[in-house]
């Protein structure tokens, strides 16, 4: 996502009569922010096709390798961090509203409406499913060989993926009023998510972020827990912490200068923010690189 771009991403569709869009991301330094904190309303599929990331979506991590899926439903909160070195992934995005006909038929009253709505939620790690992984992978070769007929090659194996997400993979229904009150947070919380992901080298007290969103520090800090399931310390401290990495394993550095660059002063306070967070010491991940 562009720095200078909402959190809540915009993601028109190139062919406004067409709902799907493919593209095809790499990454080839270990610790490298794949995308930073973002939300959108389309539905967004990823398939890894080499090496491994950390997906964080909802504040829940997951390790994701060549072969699996990954799921971000409407407004789902997610980021990514490639932990392998080099990384091939393939983002589908869809918006689920150009998929309904235009008269009320089963497949929109029951299926599509819900999805729009939010009222379905699927799971958001499939590491194991063959069939969803050959139907993204037809909608792949269309997309390359663009033949006669590709679109409609391309709705079907889109309705095949819905059909075993919804038979194998619905992990809860959620509430039109739930839904809606995520949806409000997020937007009022994404000048924030911005702004650390610009700030976060200075001092960022609760009082002054509470300040930036209107809120009082109890009410702002209670919501912020809600969507990232973090304390704004733990928030803040997490996305330092993956700057520094990068920097560690991709810069001549040494742990202090790392240190500062992260926004951390005190380097017995960031070593050991690190190892909490790592579960090693800023020195385990600089060594592979002075031994080259």
């Amino acid at each position: 996502m562009h720095r200078d771009a909402a959190l809540r991403e915009p993601m028109d569709m190139p062919d406004p009569q067409f709902p799907l869009k493919l593209h095809y991301c790499e990454s080839t330094e270990k610790g490298q922010i794949l995308f930073h904190p973002h939300f959108h309303e389309h539905m967004e599929i990823l398939y890894f096709a080499k090496g491994e990331a950390i997906i964080e979506c909802n504040s829940e991590q997951t390790r994701v390798k060549e072969g699996d899926l990954i799921v971000l439903n409407s407004n789902d909160l997610h980021h990514g961090i490639n932990v392998s070195g080099h990384v091939l992934y393939n983002a589908l995005i869809t918006d689920l509203s150009l998929l309904q006909s235009p008269s009320p038929d089963a497949v929109g009253t029951k299926f599509i409406t819900p999805m729009t709505q939010n009222n379905v939620m699927f799971k958001n790690h499939i590491p194991d499913d063959s069939e969803l992984r050959t139907a993204f992978e037809q909608i792949l070769q269309e997309f390359q060989r663009k033949e006669l007929g590709y679109e409609m090659a391309i709705k079907s194996s889109m309705y095949r993926m819905l059909t075993i997400l919804f038979r194998r993979h619905i992990v809860e229904h959620m509430p039109s009023a739930e839904y809606n009150s995520r949806t409000k947070n997020l937007t009022r919380f994404a000048p924030i998510f911005k702004y650390i992901e610009e700030h976060y080298l200075e001092e960022l007290s609760v009082e002054l972020l509470a300040h930036k969103a209107g809120l009082s520090r109890f009410h702002f800090s209670r919501l912020f827990s809600e969507l990232t399931n973090k304390t704004v310390t733990e928030y803040i401290n997490q996305f330092r912490i993956n700057k520094s990495e990068y920097l560690l394993r991709n810069t001549e550095m040494t742990i202090s200068e790392v240190a500062l660059a992260s926004g951390y002063n005190d380097i017995s306070y960031f070593s050991r923010t690190f190892k909490k967070y790592k579960q090693v010491p800023p020195s385990f991940i600089r060594t592979p690189i002075k031994s080259e």
